[in-house]
């Protein structure tokens, strides 16, 4: 289930952040790409960050033009390619001198010049967690700083290339504010140094990472995010593009889950729910800890037990040793942030039709997707 109010309030707040220098805020499609939740975006007068073919028609169904989303991704194949460059969109974070090839030969091919960044990889570690972890040089993200320099110089005048930005993105979940000072002073140096050189740019796209609160982590402040990045961007004279994900949607799911069994194992107790892995990986794929409470409130005993779901792995475990009141058969359980990357991640592993997502509006709810029947798990086998 998703709260409307949460998802605007979120996205406004990062608006209002950068109000006072040119900006873009461009929602990555990639941490919840329901249609529905994108077209509350667009509503609201977001842009988009997409890494793929298939985000790019999810906004396109929805009538988000060209000009509103800008492509990343380490692995843009040529389809892909070809759909961006037809939707005329922002900008190409291009992330290889290989995906600048195709590109230009792509571009050559419409006879279309491709407004084009190039991701560097700025050498700052960051993130929650080694998987969400973007921005070192041992990451497969970006490319060096002396081959960005040396790939925009070589190609300032390319036929079918128009550099426009510079992109970097450095992780997720990231809960200080020094690694997005050390990534930003570096790009804004870069940035002075190639315009020294002739090579004069339009856009900064600092990507995004902002962490949210899953249980007792302090998130960074916007305005502090927003007066770090300031300081650094507006004497550039570039527009700003940020790439928040999680920060916009993730506090605003919950995962409803209803409780099947409860289980002794000698001292150990297991609340046995009807929720997996398939539902939400990360506890199992990033360690991360999602808060279990009850929907409705016993006052019973408070035990310490694992929540975990059906499916026949050890890793199929919500959370180890948490306290929550003892529930009983039947009880529905809330699992808290699982706004982002939660459906998003979702599988049928174990031929588990996975669940309905509701949006909330005010005092009112609707089936933004339908929940899938086991018919669905075998169409087109």
């Amino acid at each position: 289930m998703y709260s409307s109010a949460s998802v605007l309030d979120a996205y406004r707040r990062f608006d209002r952040a950068f109000r006072g220098i040119p900006h873009t805020i461009c929602y990555a499609v990639k941490a919840n790409s329901n249609v529905s939740i994108l077209r509350l975006l667009a509503r609201a007068g977001s842009s988009f960050d997409i890494v793929s073919g298939g985000e790019l028609h999810r906004l396109r169904n929805i009538g988000v033009p060209g000009r509103r989303i800008v492509f990343s991704g380490v692995g843009k194949t040529r389809e892909e390619i070809r759909e961006a460059l037809r939707a005329g969109i922002l900008i190409f974070n291009v992330e290889s001198e290989a995906e600048l090839e195709v590109l230009a030969e792509q571009a050559a091919h419409f006879r279309h010049r491709a407004s084009a960044a190039l991701r560097v990889n700025p050498d700052v570690q960051a993130g929650g967690h080694a998987h969400i972890s973007t921005g070192h040089h041992q990451h497969k993200f970006g490319i060096d700083w002396d081959d960005v320099r040396r790939l925009f110089l070589d190609k300032s005048r390319a036929r079918w290339i128009s550099w426009r930005g510079v992109s970097t993105h450095i992780g997720s979940q990231i809960l200080g504010l020094a690694p997005f000072r050390r990534a930003v002073v570096r790009v804004s140096s870069f940035v002075r140094s190639l315009a020294r050189a002739g090579v004069n740019l339009s856009y900064v796209d600092l990507g995004g990472g902002v962490g949210i609160r899953y249980t007792n982590e302090t998130p960074p402040n916007l305005d502090a995010y927003a007066r770090a990045i300031v300081a650094h961007i507006r004497p550039l004279g570039c527009r700003l593009l940020l790439e928040p994900g999680r920060a916009i949607v993730g506090p605003a799911g919950v995962l409803l889950t209803r409780v099947l069994y409860l289980k002794r194992n000698r001292d150990k107790i297991f609340v046995i729910v009807d929720a997996a892995m398939n539902d939400l990986i990360r506890p199992a794929l990033y360690d991360a800890v999602h808060p279990v409470t009850p929907v409705l409130r016993r006052r019973s005993i408070v035990v310490r037990a694992d929540i975990v779901g059906p499916v026949c792995e050890t890793g199929d475990c919500f959370l180890h040793d948490w306290p929550i009141e003892l529930p009983e058969s039947g009880d529905l359980l809330a699992i808290w942030a699982a706004g982002a990357y939660g459906f998003a991640q979702a599988s049928n592993y174990n031929s588990r039709p996975r669940p309905a997502e509701i949006l909330v509006q005010k005092n009112r709810f609707r089936v933004v997707r339908h929940r899938e029947s086991q018919a669905d798990l075998i169409r087109g086998e």
